[in-house]
């Protein structure tokens, strides 16, 4: 009986040490790369044999030789790790996969960034601090009376003030039209309170 368990046993370790010995098939491995949400290509993913390294282009394609049972990492950054194994037996020297990756969703914890450096900076920032008016505040603001004088003194008229003035100059020019306009020069009245106001000036810098 343990004859035959010794045989038993060398007959396996003969059998795995000649499957191991036995070379593998060299297959033609090609595929692309998809995003497993979008269903878009997913450009430059990392694929990784053992100690060499490959890339697929930016269409998400890639295509290299490896063997039957070869185990393959697909890799990129923001996506989950994928492990394909190239399957034995095959019916041709080439094997053609659709690989689909899965968003890796880091949840960060949050982070509150304050403009103080110390306690002391926040108490003194706080104690400064201005608030902003209120309503009330700002109405009361824009129609004080010198907020008032600037914007009269830097806003152009409107299309009302415009024609309510030309509607008062030509209104002006049709009453004066037809007037006879009195030249001051020519008016003796006014000669003779010119002559009487310069004879009292003269007496009044006499009895000065």
């Amino acid at each position: 009986m343990i004859r035959y368990l010794l045989l038993g046993i060398l007959l396996f370790t003969f059998w795995g040490l000649h499957a191991q010995q036995s070379p593998k098939n060299v297959v033609q491995f090609s595929g692309v790369i998809y995003d497993a949400d979008s269903n878009s290509v997913v450009p430059y993913v990392n694929i990784r044999l053992k100690n060499q390294t490959y890339s697929a282009n930016y269409k998400g394609y890639f295509s290299f030789v490896c063997h039957e049972g070869d185990s393959l990492v697909f890799s990129s950054v923001g996506y989950k790790k994928v492990t394909i194994i190239i399957p034995y037996h095959l019916n041709e020297r080439k094997f053609t996969a659709i690989i689909k990756l899965k968003s890796d969703n880091i949840m960060l914890p949050m982070v509150r960034v304050f403009p103080w450096a110390s306690t002391d900076e926040f108490k003194k920032d706080f104690l400064t601090m201005k608030f902003a008016d209120d309503d009330v505040e700002i109405a009361r603001k824009n129609l004080s009376s010198e907020s008032l004088r600037t914007l009269v003194a830097s806003l152009p008229r409107d299309g009302q003030e415009n024609n309510s003035l030309s509607f008062n100059n030509n209104h002006n020019a049709l009453m004066n039209k037809t007037g006879v306009q009195v030249n001051p020069l020519l008016n003796p009245l006014a000669w003779g309170a010119l002559i009487r106001q310069i004879s009292e000036g003269d007496k009044n810098r006499k009895r000065n």
